[in-house]
C-alpha cells in the first residue's frame, strides 16, 4: 500500500453516493451485469441491488471479480420486497420502462434518495416491477430501435444521476456514516486481514496517515 493509493481510496470512498443505487431485475448475461456494475463504480454508487430468485448472480465470475469488492451487491429473492426496502428508506424508485406515462429521463430529479429500476435484456421492466415505480423514464430514440441494452441504458441514466448530484456539491464531502467509512476504508486498503478479522470476529485494526496497519493483530 503506497501512500498515494491510500489516498486515491479516500478520494473514491469520500465521493461514494449512499443514496444512488441501481436495482437490477432478472439481468441475466454477464457482461451486462458486468457493465452495469463498472458503471455503478464510475459514478459513484456505494451498494448495488439485484433480484436473483435463482442464484443466477453468484454463478456469474465477473461478480467475483474486481468491481464487487468496490461496490457493494445485495441479492433479493423477490421484486415487491426489494422495492419496499426502498420505498422504506425513502427511495425514489424509477423504472427504466416505456410505458404510455414514462418521462423523458432529463426530466427526473435525482438528487434526492434514488433507485434505478433495471429489466431484463429480453423482457425490460416486468409489469410487477413497474408497477412499484414512483416513475418511468425513457431515453428518447431517432432511429427505429425501440431501446438500448441495459447497461448503455444504464449508464445514460447514471450519468445524468452524477451531473446533477455534482451541481448539487454531493460529491465534494463523505456521505457515509463515519463508523461505515472507516471499516470499509480498511477493507478497501487491507482485504485479506479484513477478512481475517471477520472470520476471527476481529476489530478492524487503526490504519496510520498512510494506510499501514498501526498494529497487526496477526503478528506474534
Amino acid at each position: 500500500m503506497t501512500p498515494e493509493r491510500f489516498q486515491k481510496l479516500q478520494r473514491v470512498l469520500t465521493a461514494r453516493q449512499p443514496d444512488l443505487t441501481v436495482l437490477m431485475e432478472n439481468v441475466h448475461k454477464s457482461h451486462n451485469i458486468a457493465a452495469v456494475m463498472r458503471t455503478c463504480d464510475a459514478v459513484g454508487i456505494f451498494q448495488a441491488h439485484a433480484v436473483s430468485a435463482e442464484g443466477e448472480i453468484p454463478r456469474h465470475h465477473m461478480v467475483s471479480g474486481g468491481t464487487r469488492r468496490y461496490v457493494r451487491l445485495n441479492l433479493h429473492d423477490e421484486i415487491s420486497a426489494a422495492c419496499h426496502e426502498f420505498r422504506e428508506s425513502g427511495h425514489q424508485i424509477l423504472a427504466a420502462h416505456l410505458s404510455d406515462g414514462a418521462v423523458d429521463y432529463r426530466e427526473i430529479d435525482y438528487t434526492g434518495p434514488t433507485a434505478l429500476l433495471l429489466g431484463s435484456e429480453l423482457w425490460g421492466v416486468s409489469s410487477a416491477a413497474a408497477d412499484e415505480a414512483d416513475h418511468h423514464v425513457m431515453i428518447p430514440m431517432a432511429g427505429m430501435v425501440a431501446s438500448l441494452n441495459v447497461s448503455v441504458a444504464a449508464a445514460i441514466l447514471l450519468y445524468e444521476a452524477r451531473k446533477q448530484r455534482e451541481e448539487a456539491g454531493l460529491y465534494e464531502f463523505s456521505r457515509l456514516p463515519p463508523e461505515v467509512f472507516r471499516e470499509t476504508l480498511f477493507e478497501w486498503a487491507h482485504p485479506r486481514i479484513a477478512k481475517r478479522c471477520r472470520e476471527q470476529q476481529l476489530p478492524y485494526p487503526a490504519l496510520n496517515d498512510d494506510g499501514d496497519l498501526a498494529e497487526n493483530p496477526f503478528n506474534p
